[in-house]
């Protein structure tokens, strides 16, 4: 299934990535990096590249409004009915501290929502040039090929962990219950990487902390059409509406209820 939006999406992602992002990275003076809240920044990049790709997905489709991760930083009354009607999602750079400190991954994320559910998701990587989406019912794709999530292989299952947001006792229990059946490991603090880790087989699942809709909407979309699973700790697959912390993905049903076992 063709995303009837596809082509002329990517092509506004690739341009955006081309024109703002990339020109920017390593080339951002002290002044352009300007801290949100503690340990959270954001750039002039993160502004211009949503102001483009706001004012672009407008162009190509203005029924659905558009929520956008910087806008709802200026004004938080932007996410309420996020679940309601049509709603392109914006993440103008996933990954901004890797970004700000010269460092990679990071990523352009955008979905598309109906009344809370994700009918289509789109993650570039400007640096690498790869792109991965995923349509509601229609599959998943790297760079145009079809993929479906196959689990690392290895002796023991992998997971990624967002330790960024874990004190030193939480992930010296997570570590604890591990033991031998998981190989646990930080995450590379980009969702925007750590979806396609969990359908290319780098890793088996990941424990998120904080579940933004920009953050999860593309990746979670993917993972799932790729045969994966997205879920709440209580089991409850997550939506983009539900305000509630904390989420697995695992690359499989079976991966998730392993993971849950060591991470939930």
């Amino acid at each position: 299934m063709h995303h009837r939006h596809h082509d002329a999406v990517v092509a506004l992602m690739r341009r955006v990535g081309a024109e703002i992002v990339m020109p920017h990275f390593r080339n951002l003076s002290p002044d352009q990096v300007i801290e949100k809240a503690a340990d959270d920044l954001v750039t002039v990049a993160d502004r211009a590249s949503e102001a483009a790709l706001t004012a672009g997905l407008l162009a190509i489709d203005g029924d659905a409004r558009v929520v956008g991760e910087e806008a709802v930083a200026a004004d938080p009354t932007i996410l309420e009915g996020i679940d309601r009607g049509r709603v392109w999602i914006v993440d103008p750079i996933d990954g901004t501290n890797n970004y700000a400190n010269g460092r990679t991954p990071f990523g352009i994320m955008i979905a598309l929502a109906k009344d809370g559910e994700v009918e289509a998701g789109w993650i570039l990587d400007p640096v690498e040039g790869r792109l991965v989406h995923a349509t509601l019912g229609g599959g998943a794709f790297v760079d145009g090929a079809r993929v479906q999530a196959l689990g690392s292989q290895g002796a023991r299952p992998v997971a990624g962990v967002a330790t960024y947001f874990l004190s030193a006792e939480e992930l010296a229990d997570i570590d604890a219950r591990a033991a031998d059946a998981w190989e646990i490991k930080p995450m590379p603090r980009c969702a925007a990487e750590q979806y396609p880790r969990l359908v290319l087989g780098t890793d088996d699942a990941a424990l998120f902390r904080r579940t933004l809709p920009w953050d999860h909407a593309a990746g979670s979309l993917f993972l799932r059409e790729a045969g994966g699973v997205a879920r709440r700790l209580d089991g409850a697959d997550y939506r983009i509406g539900d305000g509630r912390s904390g989420m697995i993905a695992a690359a499989s049903p079976d991966l998730w209820e392993r993971a849950a076992a060591v991470l939930a």
